[in-house]
C-alpha cells in the first residue's frame, strides 16, 4: 500500500481525534463521494456520480460502534463528517487502498452496510501506537 502522509496530516493519539478533525472531514467528503461513485459505477456497468447522504454515513458510524467516541450532543452531519475523516485518514496513511474501499462498498447493495463494513475494517487496521 502507498502511504501518502505528508505535512498536512498531524500525528493523532486517539481515534476520536481523527473523527473530530474538520479538515480531514472536508477532504474525506470528496474522497467518500468518489469511492461511492466508483462502487456504483462498477455495479451498474456505467459511470455515475453520487453524493453520499449524511444519514447513510451517520448510521454506518453508529452501527460500526464509533458513535461512542464522539461527544453526546453531535448532529447527524457531524457524525457523517467523522466517518469521512476516518476513511480518508486510513487511505492517506496507507491502511486501506482505494480498490479495497470500492470493493467493500460494492459487496453490499445497502450502502449503510457497505460503509459499516468499511469503517470496521479500517478500525481493525489502525494502530496509533508508534504511528508518529
Amino acid at each position: 500500500m502507498i502511504k501518502l502522509r505528508c505535512c498536512f496530516i498531524p500525528c493523532y493519539e486517539r481515534i476520536s481525534d481523527i473523527l473530530r478533525d474538520k479538515g480531514l472531514a472536508a477532504l474525506g467528503d470528496a474522497y467518500v463521494n468518489f469511492i461511492f461513485s466508483l462502487s456504483l459505477s462498477k455495479r451498474l456497468g456505467r459511470p455515475v456520480g453520487r453524493k453520499v447522504d449524511s444519514r447513510i454515513l451517520s448510521d454506518a458510524l453508529k452501527n460500526a460502534g464509533l458513535r461512542r467516541l464522539l461527544p453526546s450532543r453531535i448532529d447527524r452531519h457531524d457524525q457523517a463528517d467523522a466517518a469521512e475523516a476516518l476513511i480518508v485518514y486510513a487511505w492517506i496513511e496507507g491502511k486501506i487502498t482505494m480498490d479495497e474501499c470500492v470493493d467493500l462498498l460494492g459487496s453490499n447493495v445497502d450502502p449503510r452496510e457497505g460503509f459499516k463494513r468499511l469503517l470496521k475494517e479500517i478500525l481493525e487496521r489502525i494502530d496509533l501506537d508508534g504511528e508518529c
